[in-house]
């Protein structure tokens, strides 16, 4: 999604420079540099109404808005939202007549009518007596609009607003712009695949030949041993059938450009796990299922290879790196690093107080790469899950900074109470605009259990950039260390220094369950891929998988003591 939308963004650039709209590109500019929302947002719309269109008495700007709507719900076939728009119109323009009269500009009033009052009177019969309001001496005491003027009836229209206009972007369906590179995107994707596959393919080929010139001169040879010609013919029928089943006569070769979009979503999947899980020669390792593993069958287990030799449990052959690349810029040890939400960009925090954000991809621009210097320990980063603009900092001194890798600057600066200065942990919610902190109120150390003191858990809005509320954890909480949120944001699990996990239900702010996970202090947590579980690691190395449909069931452990020699939260 993030790059649909950069490429839809590229494209109204691409078009304002075009048409030679330079102060039209300038204001967009401005917006993009600080979006955050990354859609349609509920506040702004009421601001421009009831801020700006009926206070500095922009009728027709009004009119052009709910008219815009109007539009936009009759393309949906939304029959229901269509009705309830004609009702908050006439609404709000008996709104914009009260204003005026409320602000002695019957004039306002008078050019309304002029220009619109046919119009009104063909939507509704309703409007004829709104005609003798300019006229009327005292009209918010007369009985027929007495009600209109009152503070009840403005509250209620705003909240009617409100609750539509949250209705309508809720079920808001995606721009047709946003669509425009998906075509190519899938095309992209096929061209990459056919170059993997026919590299394949000519490997394959290439073992097929030179399996049959053996073929042919052990044939060849006088007294040639029958046991020999016979395995040999054995492999290169295997490399044959491997060579058919993994290049079907679907598949095409170098130099074939038409591809059908149904033998994409036919075969794609298939022959990409099948090169993934693909091995040449004969060192090729047979692993464990994912069920044996998951049932704690796997402690004794053993593996072997195609020539008998038995690895242990702890003795995998090395992974292979597909890809390595070394970032300098640090002078310090380096105590945080994420991904952002599409992966091209990463951040590194480190003890000397920087944050750098790193740019691996050729193809994504290298502009958003910066150093950002804090001035103190680093303690947790996070990206906002929406897009790739917005990174948050927390630090030892009870800041929380919101960076802008756009803008290449601080949007924002938040302080934590003095109670709780270190914030060890932030995460964003995946679906609405908020992130929440988890501060101690002692500091970090060699003996970090003992010093980080009492936890506090705090909500902050990311429209407004102020705490929204801090949810309960009873009385002197231990230290909170890391946080998670599950796929729709309506759960909250943290772990803390005293082995507790706790979960927490976002929409109504209360803790709904916990258990103590581990001996010592956990270190992080994550929701399993399918959330009916959720794993933890311990600062002693201990991996455990909890069931969250049976509580306080193991459902797989591991201990990795060996390769841990200290843990801390922010490691």
């Amino acid at each position: 999604m993030e790059k649909k939308m950069q490429h839809a963004e590229e494209l109204v650039r691409e078009f304002l420079v075009f048409r030679g709209f330079t102060n039209t590109l300038e204001s967009y500019d401005a917006e993009l540099r600080t979006d955050i929302g990354k859609g349609f947002e509920v506040d702004k719309i009421l601001d421009l109404i009831f801020s700006l269109y009926v206070p500095k008495f922009h009728a027709d700007s009004l009119l052009a808005l709910l008219g815009f709507f109007k539009h936009y719900l009759s393309s949906s076939s939304d029959s229901p939202l269509l009705s309830t728009l004609s009702k908050l119109e006439t609404s709000l323009l008996r709104f914009y007549v009260v204003h005026a009269v409320q602000c002695n500009r019957n004039d306002k009033v008078v050019d309304f009518f002029a220009l619109y009052g046919a119009e009104l009177l063909q939507s509704s019969q309703d409007w004829t007596h709104w005609f003798a309001i300019p006229y009327k001496k005292n009209p918010h005491l007369d009985p027929e609009f007495r009600v209109f003027f009152s503070k009840e009836w403005y509250q209620a229209l705003h909240l009617s607003s409100r609750n539509f206009f949250s209705e309508v972007f809720n079920a808001t369906r995606l721009p047709a712009l946003l669509k425009v590179s998906s075509e190519m995107n899938a095309t992209n994707l096929l061209k990459r695949d056919i170059v993997h596959l026919n590299l394949k393919l000519s490997q394959l080929q290439a073992l097929l030949d030179e399996k049959e010139a053996q073929l042919r001169q052990f044939r060849s040879m006088e007294g040639g041993s029958t046991g020999s010609s016979s395995n040999l013919r054995e492999e290169t029928a295997r490399v044959s059938k491997d060579s058919s089943e993994l290049f079907p006569t679907g598949i095409p070769q170098v130099g074939q450009t038409e591809i059908s979009q149904d033998s994409v979503a036919g075969g794609l999947g298939n022959i990409r796990s099948e090169l993934i899980g693909s091995t040449s020669g004969n060192d090729s390792t047979t692993f464990l299922s994912n069920d044996r593993m998951r049932n704690g069958r796997a402690d004794n287990a053993t593996l072997k290879d195609n020539n008998g030799e038995v690895f242990g449990e702890e003795d995998f052959a090395e992974v292979k790196v597909e890809y390595q690349e070394t970032f300098l810029g640090h002078t310090g040890p380096i105590s945080r690093c994420c991904f952002s939400a599409s992966g091209n960009n990463i951040a590194s925090a480190s003890l000397d107080g920087t944050v750098r954000i790193w740019t691996y991809d050729t193809s994504t621009p290298v502009s958003r790469n910066a150093t950002i210097y804090c001035g103190t320990e680093i303690l947790s980063l996070d990206w906002e899950c929406k897009s790739d603009r917005l990174l948050l900092i927390g630090t030892s001194d009870g800041c929380i900074k919101a960076w802008n890798v756009d803008a290449k600057r601080v949007v924002c600066d938040l302080n934590t109470t003095e109670a709780f200065p270190s914030v060890l942990d932030i995460k964003c919610s995946p679906v609405e605009p908020i992130f929440v902190s988890a501060a101690a109120s002692g500091g970090a150390g060699s003996n970090y259990i003992d010093n980080l003191g009492f936890a506090s858990l705090t909500v902050w809005n990311m429209k407004t950039w102020k705490a929204m509320t801090v949810l309960p954890l009873g009385e002197d909480p231990p230290a909170i260390t890391s946080l998670c949120f599950n796929h729709n944001g309506k759960i909250l699990a943290a772990s803390a220094v005293d082995g507790m996990i706790h979960m927490f239900d976002m929409s109504a702010g209360l803790q709904i369950t916990g258990w103590p996970a581990h001996d010592s202090s956990i270190s992080s947590i994550l929701f399993g891929p399918d959330e009916t579980s959720i794993f933890s690691l311990g600062s002693d190395g201990k991996i455990f998988e909890w069931s969250l449909q049976n509580q306080g069931q193991i459902l797989w452990s591991r201990d990795s003591s060996r390769y841990i020699s200290s843990l801390t939260p922010y490691t």
